[in-house]
C-alpha cells in the first residue's frame, strides 16, 4: 500500500486493530530471525540477545519494550552494524528489503546507515559534535550519501528538514552550535539528521528519555506526523509503555535477551498473555485507579546474564513459576491473531484442554 492510500485511510480514523491488519498486508521490510549477540568479557560470556525474532512491515511502527539490560539497544546496534567489541553476532539472520545485512562489507554498511536506515540515539548532546554547527552536521550526513549534490543544495535541504521537524527561523538556526539549542531542539535536529536521506527504516532508541513530558509529547506527535508523511517504518525502543500506547502498532516485549511476548498494541494492553507483560502493566500508575492504590512491583531482581537460568529467564521472578520453567526454555506459542507468547502456562492450558494433563 502506498503512502497516499495509507494517509487517506488514516483520515477515516481507523481503530488500532484495523490499522494493524492493514499493515500486515504490506511488504516485509526487516526480518530478524534468531538473532544472537554475545559479549565475550574477562568474567565470561554475556548473552545479551539470545535468539530473538520479529518482522517489520512497510509503514509499521514496532515498539520494543523491557527493563534496562533486556537487550533492546544491543539488537538495534547489531542491525545498524554499530556493535562494538567485545560484542559479536554469533547466530541468526537479519534481512533488510531482501538483502542479508550480516553479510554486508564495511562499505556496504556505511551506505546502508543513513541512506536506507537511520537511528536516533538517547542523548542528542553526546551525539552532536559540539565544534560543528547544526547545519554542517546535517549537510555532512546528506553529502556523504549523495556525492553529486552541491553545498548550496545541501544547505537548502538542511533548512527544509529543520523546518519540517518544527524548528523556527531555520535559516538562522542552521548556523548555530548544539549548545545554543535546547534539549528538545537538539532532539529535533537529531531527527532531521536521521531523516535527511529519506530512509525506509528509522530506529529510535529511547529518543524522549531525557526530555520533560511536554517536550516528549511534542516529539512523539512530530514522529507520528513524519511517519504518516514519509511512510517509513519505525522501531521505537523504550521502557515507557505510555509512549508505546501513543505511537506503536505492534509491540515486542523483551526480557534478559529473550522475546517474552509479541502482539498488537491492543493485545499487549488489553489482553496481555505473559506474566512479565502483566507485571509491567501492573507497575504502571493508572488514572482510573482508586486514590491511594499502591503499585505492584515485579518481585526480585533482573537476571545475571553471566549466569542465566537454564529455563525461562523470567522464571525466578514469576509468581506462576513451575518446575519445568526452571529447567527448559518455553517455546513461542500463538495465543491469538498476530499474538504470541513464550510461557509454559500456555502449554499447560493446551494440554489440560485436550487431555486433562497438568504440567508439573
Amino acid at each position: 500500500m502506498n503512502n497516499e492510500a495509507m494517509n487517506q485511510t488514516s483520515e477515516k480514523k481507523m481503530t488500532a486493530a484495523e490499522r494493524a491488519a492493514m499493515i500486515k498486508n504490506n511488504k516485509i521490510l526487516l526480518d530478524v530471525d534468531g538473532l544472537k549477540v554475545t559479549f565475550f568479557t574477562h568474567a565470561g560470556q554475556v548473552k545479551a540477545v539470545d535468539g530473538i525474532s520479529y518482522q517489520i512491515h512497510e509503514h509499521e511502527v514496532m515498539g520494543i519494550v523491557g527493563e534496562s539490560g533486556s537487550g533492546k539497544s544491543v539488537e538495534a546496534y547489531s542491525i545498524m552494524g554499530l556493535l562494538q567489541k567485545p560484542g559479536r553476532i554469533v547466530g541468526g539472520k537479519v534481512t533488510f528489503d531482501g538483502e542479508d545485512l550480516l553479510a554486508y562489507s564495511d562499505s556496504e554498511k556505511r551506505e546502508f546507515r543513513g541512506n536506507k536506515a537511520s537511528m536516533i540515539f538517547q542523548n542528542p548532546m553526546t551525539c552532536l559534535n559540539p565544534v560543528y554547527t547544526i547545519g554542517d552536521q546535517l549537510m555532512e550526513a546528506l553529502r556523504c550519501h549523495n556525492k553529486e549534490i552541491s553545498k548550496a543544495e545541501a544547505r537548502k535541504k538542511a533548512i527544509e528538514m529543520l523546518e519540517l521537524v518544527g524548528i523556527n527561523n531555520a535559516d538562522k538556526r542552521i548556523d548555530q552550535y548544539p549548545h545554543e539549542f535546547s534539549g528538545g531542539m537538539r532532539q529535533r535536529a537529531m531527527i532531521a539528521m536521521a531523516l535527511i536521506c529519506s530512509p525506509k527504516l528509522l530506529i529510535a532508541d529511547e529518543p524522549t528519555t531525557a526530555l520533560d513530558v511536554t517536550i516528549q509529547a511534542q516529539i512523539l506527535e512530530l514522529m507520528k506526523d513524519l511517519q504518516r508523511q514519509t511512510g517509513m517504518a519505525i522501531i521505537f525502543i523504550t521502557h515507557n509503555l505510555g509512549v508505546v500506547a501513543e505511537i506503536c502498532d505492534f509491540v515486542t516485549v523483551m526480557y534478559a535477551g529473550h522475546v517474552m511476548e509479541q502482539g498488537t498494541v491492543d493485545d499487549i494492553f488489553y489482553n496481555p498473555a505473559h506474566p512479565y507483560t502483566r507485571g509491567l502493566l501492573r507497575s504502571m500508575p493508572n488514572l482510573d485507579d482508586e486514590k491511594g492504590k499502591r503499585l505492584i512491583p515485579i518481585e526480585g531482581t533482573p537476571v545475571d546474564l553471566l549466569d542465566p537460568p537454564k529455563g525461562c529467564a523470567f522464571g525466578p521472578r514469576c509468581e506462576h513459576c513451575m518446575k519445568v520453567c526452571l529447567t527448559k526454555q518455553p517455546p513461542m506459542v500463538t495465543v491469538g491473531d498476530d499474538h504470541k507468547s513464550a510461557c509454559w502456562l500456555h502449554i499447560k492450558e493446551m494440554k489440560e484442554l485436550s487431555s486433562g494433563e497438568v504440567t508439573k
